[in-house]
């Protein structure tokens, strides 16, 4: 198993913290686009490294257009030497419209659409033949040589994609390279809702098995040394639980464990602004389902436990934050676990 790290968002520490990370042994870098454009923090962090594998985790697909995300995707990959890798993301209804001003209209489909435009603006960019990619959603059908890039060595990145829901899951074993798995999940519904669904789109390319799909996951770490250390990590790690799942779009996940009322009532509070109080709303059983609860010398093998068969990459998600050393220890844990 591969082990990542995310980039904070201080972009002033980019070049540094980069450096650092691959010091440490990590074998991937995530930025991720909140309040920066994460293309940007992905250029210093390739500057700065030259082993570790760099990428969006995610970048919103639904807020761009497919050319101008061909454009930094190319770039990157030629950049890093062909380390980058292009992870996408549709957010929700309210962001796309209200925040990017933006269309929104069935995400999986559009998803779909959005990654076969991706490839046939990349291979056209490859092969120099004209550009013909006409959909439901996205018609490119101009590209003249003077707004081609330069082929490179390395070609086009991978492209990975982050669902919850069944459809969004399918496309991306559908027409993608690799899927992220929220880190609002359980091992139950990976086992009987993502895995299935990613195989059925893995069926409908007609590539039959998963093997060849990297499955990227972020599993939530609540760490600490007695009882009050493990209270003071589960509260933060409750409030980011209550903020994901008072997303309507991920009540399946709440559902599968007899905890789907309490997705309206995290919307209520989201709605007013209630934040801390969220966190209340999330009983210790289901904290113990979405994270990793240990003390730290028993954490990695708990990782290990619960995702180290299934997940090919792995990030560690702690709200609370970790002491380096703790996190040190358990990166040499799992990279050297067989």
């Amino acid at each position: 198993m591969k082990v990542d790290v995310a980039l904070s968002d201080d972009l002033g520490a980019t070049k540094n913290d980069a450096v650092a990370f691959e010091a440490a042994g990590y074998d991937g870098i995530w930025s991720s686009e909140t309040s920066h454009d994460p293309f940007m923090q992905l250029v210093l962090a390739s500057e700065m490294t030259s082993r570790v594998s760099v990428g969006t985790a995610i970048a919103v697909a639904f807020g761009r257009t497919p050319l101008t995300l061909a454009h930094s995707a190319y770039d990157l990959a030629g950049y890093s030497g062909g380390r980058f890798v292009l992870g996408l993301g549709s957010q929700v209804k309210p962001h796309i419209e209200r925040r990017y001003s933006m269309p929104w209209s069935k995400p999986a489909a559009r998803m779909r659409e959005f990654v076969l435009a991706l490839r046939a603006i990349w291979a056209a960019w490859e092969s120099g033949e004209q550009l013909d990619f006409r959909g439901d959603f996205y018609t490119h059908t101009l590209m003249t040589p003077f707004f081609s890039p330069a082929r490179h060595d390395f070609g086009p990145p991978p492209v990975y994609v982050a669902g919850v829901g069944e459809r969004m899951t399918a496309i991306a074993g559908e027409v993608c390279d690799g899927f992220f798995v929220h880190a609002l999940t359980t091992r139950r519904y990976f086992d009987e809702v993502t895995l299935p669904a990613l195989r059925r789109g893995r069926v409908a390319s007609g590539q039959g098995c998963i093997d060849d799909l990297t499955i990227c996951g972020s599993s939530f770490l609540v760490v600490g040394r007695d009882e009050k250390e493990i209270a003071e990590a589960g509260r933060a790690t409750k409030q980011r639980i209550a903020f994901y799942a008072s997303t309507p779009s991920y009540r399946g996940v709440l559902e599968l464990h007899g905890y789907g009322d309490l997705q309206p009532e995290l919307t209520r509070l989201s709605k007013q602004g209630r934040w801390v109080e969220m966190g209340d709303v999330i009983d210790d059983d289901l904290l113990g389902l979405m994270a990793i609860v240990a003390d730290p010398s028993s954490v990695a093998q708990a990782l290990l436990d619960r995702w180290g068969d299934v997940y090919d990459r792995l990030s560690l998600y702690t709200p609370h934050g970790i002491e380096a050393a703790t996190r040190a220890a358990i990166i040499a844990s799992l990279r050297e676990s067989p």
